[in-house]
């Protein structure tokens, strides 16, 4: 179980939140008109980062608030969470 601490909830089960994907990633959207190939690059083909990582996670059964989660893939430890709008380690956006 991976207990992941929302800023307004307190320390919730995995259960509770929908993986949103890669904070950083989520900034770099392509352009509406470029070519389908670009998006299907965005959707589809992702890092698989090794250690911190920092990730976007939706609180869908409770405040249903996003969070930014830095997390470590190796270990599954989570380091900070934080308003999405904010984010830990200077915000996402």
């Amino acid at each position: 179980m991976l207990l992941i601490p929302c800023p307004w909830c307190g320390a919730r089960d995995h259960t509770e939140f929908t993986y949103g994907g890669d904070a950083k990633a989520a900034a770099a959207r392509p352009a509406l008109e470029l070519p389908l190939s670009a998006w299907h690059e965005h959707v589809y083909l992702r890092d698989n980062p090794r250690g911190r990582h920092l990730e976007l996670w939706h609180h869908t059964a409770s405040c249903r608030r996003w969070i930014a989660v830095e997390r470590d893939t190796l270990t599954h430890a989570i380091t900070a969470s934080a308003d999405a709008g904010r984010g830990p380690g200077g915000g996402t956006g």
